[in-house]
């Protein structure tokens, strides 16, 4: 079984968040049954970026990379406090380690900054939000990532970066292929309706 750590600071976009659980939840019952996914929070409640209210099923203190086969982080927003959340050292350290095992890392638009402040973009190719005078782009090459400004998803090696929700379940879809195979990801998503 491979295991999925959906990491959650407050002020996670919910969207971003829960085609994780989407779609790693449709091959578990409807694909090849070999994902699971386990929420795991930074505090005991979350709330999201429009005050949707989230209960994780761990906070990070209670889990080790070491039980992961791989980590998904979605963005959020600043002000509903993400970054003071995502920017926690303890939230750095879990992302270092799982780039040191080698583990795949999936983000979701300004998720990526959060890798990138863990360090462990530093030289790697990558992207984050892309509009609004590219501003989260520039804070992220400001990082020591090399931004690929038009690339809708940027795969270095382990890490998935992607340029906004648009791009949500095709980050998805990319880590659960990672996981398992293009053909089983194919049907999940022809059972999920994106493929006929």
């Amino acid at each position: 079984m491979k295991k999925v750590c959906l990491l959650l600071p407050n002020g996670f976009e919910a969207v971003e968040a829960s085609v994780f659980t989407d779609v790693i939840g449709w091959n578990g019952e409807e694909g090849d049954g070999s994902t699971e996914l386990v929420t795991v929070g930074t505090r005991k409640e979350l709330t999201c970026t429009w005050n949707f209210t989230v209960i994780p099923e761990k906070v990070l203190s209670e889990v080790t990379v070491e039980e992961f086969d791989a980590l998904a982080l979605p963005g959020g927003f600043e002000t509903a406090g993400f970054y003071e959340d995502a920017f926690r050292s303890d939230v750095l350290a879990f992302i270092r380690e799982f780039d040191r095992q080698g583990k795949i890392i999936a983000s979701i638009c300004v998720g990526a900054l959060v890798i990138g402040k863990s360090g462990v973009l530093e030289g790697r190719n990558a992207t984050t939000y892309n509009l609004n005078g590219r501003k989260r782009q520039m804070q992220l090459a400001a990082m020591g990532a090399n931004v690929q400004p038009d690339q809708p998803i940027v795969i270095d090696k382990n890490i998935i970066t992607s340029y906004n929700p648009a791009t949500a379940f095709d980050v998805a879809f990319t880590l659960l292929e990672s996981l398992t195979s293009k053909k089983n990801t194919d049907n999940v998503k022809r059972l999920m309706g994106f493929l006929s």
